[in-house]
């Protein structure tokens, strides 16, 4: 049971705070809810009985966000080239409301988009699961959502950076038929 004033993350939604528990006859059914303040000023009402099934945790703590900016840092994992199926993985990874795994869908994304852009239906993905990282970094560090916002890009930007930018030109389809020498910047023969 949480309690007024008590941080806590709604899965898909993102970090809010509770405001109130109130007892609500809704459709005839009397029943205690949990009234959470969410960021941009929306309020949400989850019955106190579901709270457990509709995966309503606490917030993590500040040794939990360094390892969730651990996770932003990493190389990028494989992703499926499929889109249709790596929206997919990306939206269960989502659904699960782990920390972690919305991490990796804000950095692996990021990188797609870096790399060759993303298509409406992943740029919107992006947008809500970095929105619910941050919604729950800045809760966690007791912070703005803008530094927070700011603090991942910059963690990702020196990711990609480190692990990415100095593979762009390596294996492209150009230059395995057309020879290229990078420190000269010029074609070979």
């Amino acid at each position: 049971m949480f309690n007024v004033g008590d941080y806590i993350v709604y899965p898909m939604h993102g970090a809010g705070t509770i405001d109130a528990i109130e007892e609500k006859d809704i459709l005839g059914q009397k029943q205690a809810y949990y009234i959470i303040k969410m960021p941009g000023e929306v309020k949400v009402m989850i019955p106190t009985a579901q709270a457990d099934k509709v995966g309503i945790r606490n917030v993590i703590d500040k040794e939990q966000a360094k390892k969730v900016f651990e996770v932003l840092g990493e190389e990028d994992t494989q992703i499926e080239m499929n889109w249709n199926k790596r929206y997919r993985e990306n939206m269960d990874k989502m659904k699960t409301g782990n920390i972690y795994e919305v991490a990796d869908v804000v950095r692996s994304l990021s990188f797609k988009q870096k790399e060759k852009g993303l298509s409406t239906g992943e740029k919107k993905m992006l947008t809500n699961a970095k929105q619910i990282l941050v919604s729950e970094l800045a809760l966690a560090e007791n912070s703005s959502q803008e530094i927070v916002e700011g603090l991942i890009d910059d963690k990702i930007s020196n990711s990609f950076q480190a692990f990415k930018v100095d593979n762009i030109g390596e294996s492209t389809g150009v230059n395995k038929f057309i020879p290229f020498d990078q420190e000269n910047n010029s074609v070979v023969g």
